[in-house]
């Protein structure tokens, strides 16, 4: 077996020392960095993700949000209203009316999935930060605080010109496009067997 080589000593005592007193003065004499805070806000992502915004009006109280959080810490209640007929001898239609949507932020842990699979974008990310509360039952913030912080979220980014044009769009341009054409165009009368009356066989007696 081979002989384990003894550990190599430094040829001056204290040298480790002194190393660690040498990076200790270079980072004295440097300029700090150091952003005290609140005095100085953090510059953040403008796609940080630190509160959920409502946008009330796109709910329509489907549930799946709640039905899809992990954490069960979103709180909904609604109730049914009867929408009268738009015309005579139509039927009446009934519809969901969102009472409370509520978030308790002491059990979410930030995954998005409740934004993710919203289907009509009710739910958005905020950069607000700044709601910590001395009482965690106080964290549970309901619709008209997370209303507030929907006119926080950021504008989405531009879409790339050179990304190709999604095809709903495609579809409906094409649509507009032969529809102001054929608006266009003039119409000439058709060419085709006259329809006045016709003489009988055989000529005039």
């Amino acid at each position: 077996m081979a002989e384990s080589l003894p550990p190599t000593r430094s040829r001056f005592p204290g040298a480790g020392l002194a190393k660690g007193l040498a990076v200790t003065l270079r980072t004295m004499t440097k300029k700090t960095v150091t952003e005290q805070y609140p005095d100085v806000q953090p510059d953040l992502p403008p796609r940080t993700r630190g509160v959920i915004g409502l946008f009330e009006e796109n709910c329509t109280v489907c549930m799946l949000c709640a039905r899809e959080c992990p954490d069960w810490c979103i709180y909904i209640d609604s109730h049914k209203e009867t929408v009268p007929a738009a015309a005579p001898g139509g039927r009446e239609r009934s519809r969901n009316v969102l009472d409370r949507f509520a978030i308790d932020f002491s059990l979410c842990m930030y995954c998005g999935i409740c934004i993710e699979v919203c289907p009509f974008d009710a739910l958005f990310w905020s950069p607000e930060f700044e709601y910590a509360e001395t009482d965690i039952r106080e964290l549970t913030h309901e619709r008209d605080k997370l209303r507030e912080w929907m006119w926080t979220v950021p504008a989405p980014p531009a879409l790339d010109p050179a990304a190709e044009e999604p095809k709903e769009i495609a579809a409906a341009r094409k649509t507009a496009e032969k529809l102001a054409t054929a608006q266009a165009e003039p119409t000439e009368p058709r060419s085709g067997p006259s329809t006045g009356p016709t003489a009988p066989e055989g000529g005039a007696s």
